[in-house]
């Protein structure tokens, strides 16, 4: 019969055989003296504490999300002759190369304020103009009120009309920006398609798109020349 010993870890001769790593750390002599305990925990205090350092430090919150930056201020000059084109209550909305030809301009108009009867998509206007800046002067290059008008005439699509009331939405893209005007006969009329103007590299002015939105359409010298009715 095989006797089962009582200690799994004693060897054939009698002795307790220890793992080699820990003689490296502690010492033969250590092992054998059976102090192996003591050693490693002053062996092994100093990570302990600072473990423990480390641990009682209180995380750090999320670095908060970076605010929006500010846009930027409309400088005075650019102000001033938006006042003088559409009044004291004129909105500069946007100023740059904003017809990516090299010249800076402007679009300002007069903003109908929001009101819970005026909720449409949009910037609501009554008028509005975008000016360009030549040789250090600026000059009206693109004028929407009564009807849509340039320095030829006014644009196809224009309602013959008088329009009292547009909805003006715009987006700056590479060919540069592309405004698109809505005649309102009422605050709630959201039926009526929106009228495409883009500048034309080709006849240096802006002008109005088809319904396609991708080919331009010639001027009327008369308002009774001009495209009235929008389909």
């Amino acid at each position: 019969m095989v006797k089962i010993l009582s200690n799994a870890c004693t060897c054939a001769n009698g002795t307790r055989r220890t793992p080699s790593f820990l003689e490296r750390i502690v010492g033969a002599g250590a092992v054998r003296a059976g102090k192996i305990l003591l050693h490693l925990c002053l062996s092994f205090a100093p990570v302990v504490i600072l473990l423990g350092g480390c641990g009682a430090e209180a995380p750090k919150p999320a670095a908060q999300a970076e605010a929006k930056p500010a846009e930027p201020a409309v400088p005075d000059e650019i102000q001033s002759a938006a006042d003088s084109l559409l009044g004291k209550e004129a909105q500069v909305l946007l100023f740059g190369d904003l017809a990516k030809n090299g010249k800076q301009e402007f679009l300002a108009a007069n903003v109908v304020p929001k009101t819970p009867t005026n909720n449409l998509p949009g910037t609501i206007i009554t008028r509005a103009v975008v000016v360009e800046n030549s040789d250090g002067k600026w000059s009206e290059v693109l004028r929407c009120d009564e009807h849509l008008k340039n320095q030829k005439g006014f644009l196809g699509l224009t309602p013959l009309t008088s329009v009292t009331g547009w909805r003006l939405q715009y987006e700056q893209r590479d060919k540069g920006l592309s405004l698109y005007f809505t005649p309102l006969k009422g605050v709630t009329d959201s039926h009526v398609l929106p009228i495409g103007v883009r500048w034309n590299p080709q006849t240096k002015r802006y002008q109005s798109l088809d319904r396609t939105y991708e080919h331009f359409l010639l001027e009327s010298a008369s308002i009774e020349a001009a495209r009235s009715k929008l389909r």
